[in-house]
């Protein structure tokens, strides 16, 4: 009789589910995107196609296919498959399935797969109960990450698993996952639509189905076919990837410094964007901006300083959401600013004089003369001061080994 009733409920649950969980799928040759590690001939599909997967981590944005390519492993091995949540197990559970995992190799020499979702939630206790199992084979280990692997996964268990990227889905293939989406609701889909809905999923299957879904429920429910009124009802807003302490923030911050440096101002002022709507800390955009109106405007435009400057105190007087203006000019004007790294070079050229020479001393023309006996030792005799004496300025004012050194060039037109 409980079987009975947990076939029912596996069923009306089966019915009940989310599009995206409906339509998940079961095999490789179902599985969308990702072609560049289970495409024919490649490394993760013939691991998976022979049963010869090793400890591995899944890393990539949500909707990108993790947990399913880790239940197609499930459906193709021989091996025993266990699944947590970092989020919701702890060390005692890992253990436990440890265990179990060393019974069963024991008695009957399966192995055990445990699939870890979220990996990135455990800490390093969490983690290194994992690393003995994982090196010595009794598990293996799939887990999945949305954090780069190379910040949130302890270096040592990264080491002994294969980790494998996956990238948003293009349009062409989330074009797909929308066609199949639409069979299973009986309803049709224009190019228009598919367009709109890849638009806003960025790039994730699952936020497509769930916006294809909502959209022909309000379509059905105000019993009229699917327009794009549905579907930008229905999107809303679209998904941010981003993290504040991984990949996504350096790229986007390098991304923003090199618009700006390449005076591209469209470029500089969306990635500002996208970094601010993501909840990105304000002063460290203001930070960022500060270092690069010397590093690469200079004395091009000694005002990108000034404004660099005055767009840091902004945010700190007035805040998030006004201070996002602030910020918005500074990093416009430093885009459009002229350019160059004169700056830069001249503080590189000179560092790298006193690393390999150490700290010369300046001539004794150069010397204070105001402390005790100053004068006495020589300290400032030949000096000339330059407006009384134009000729002081003709003076080569390094030290006598670095005499003749050019540390600072500026372009002739662009610098002053």
């Amino acid at each position: 009789m409980d079987d009975l009733f947990a076939d029912a409920a596996d069923t009306h649950l089966q019915r009940a589910a989310p599009l995206a969980a409906r339509l998940r799928p079961s095999t490789l040759d179902d599985f969308v995107g990702q072609d560049h590690i289970v495409g024919a001939g490649m490394a993760l599909r013939r691991v998976v196609e022979r049963d010869e997967l090793s400890s591995s981590i899944l890393y990539g944005p949500p909707g990108t296919g993790k947990t399913t390519l880790a239940r197609i492993v499930a459906s193709v091995t021989g091996a025993r498959f266990e699944e947590l949540s970092a989020v919701a197990s702890s060390v005692r559970d890992v253990r436990s399935i440890l265990e179990e995992a060393k019974l069963r190799l024991g008695s009957g020499g399966q192995r055990t797969i445990l699939f870890l979702d979220e990996i990135h939630r455990f800490n390093k206790a969490q983690q290194d109960a994992l690393l003995p199992a994982v090196e010595t084979g009794l598990v293996i280990l799939i887990g999945a990450t949305t954090e780069n692997p190379y910040f949130e996964v302890n270096a040592a268990l990264l080491s002994r698993c294969q980790l494998y990227e996956l990238q948003p889905l293009d349009d062409i293939a989330l074009g797909s996952v929308l066609r199949r989406g639409a069979d299973e609701l009986g309803i049709e889909l224009a190019s228009e639509h598919l367009q709109a809905i890849a638009q806003h999923a960025g790039g994730d299957a699952r936020t497509a189905l769930t916006i294809l879904e909502l959209a022909a429920g309000s379509a059905a429910a105000h019993d009229t076919i699917l327009g794009l009124e549905h579907i930008e009802d229905a999107a809303r807003k679209r998904p941010l990837h981003y993290d504040r302490n991984g990949d996504r923030h350096y790229d986007f911050t390098s991304a923003l410094i090199k618009a700006i440096r390449g005076s591209d101002p469209d470029a500089a002022v969306y990635y500002l964007a996208a970094m601010l709507e993501a909840g990105e800390d304000p002063r460290f955009v203001a930070r960022r901006l500060i270092v690069h109106a010397s590093e690469d405007i200079g004395n091009a435009d000694p005002r990108a300083l000034e404004v660099a400057a005055a767009a840091a105190t902004a945010v700190e007087m007035v805040g998030l959401p006004e201070a996002r203006l602030n910020l918005a000019q500074a990093t416009l004007y430093l885009a459009t600013a002229p350019k160059s790294n004169a700056v830069l070079v001249a503080l590189q050229r000179a560092t790298e004089d006193v690393r390999a020479h150490g700290a010369e001393r300046p001539p004794v023309a150069l010397r204070d003369t105001h402390g005790r006996g100053a004068r006495e030792r020589g300290h400032g005799e030949g000096y000339r001061y330059p407006h009384d004496d134009p000729s002081g300025f003709e003076m080569d004012h390094l030290p006598e080994s670095l005499r003749g050194r050019q540390y600072y060039e500026p372009p002739d037109q662009t610098e002053r």
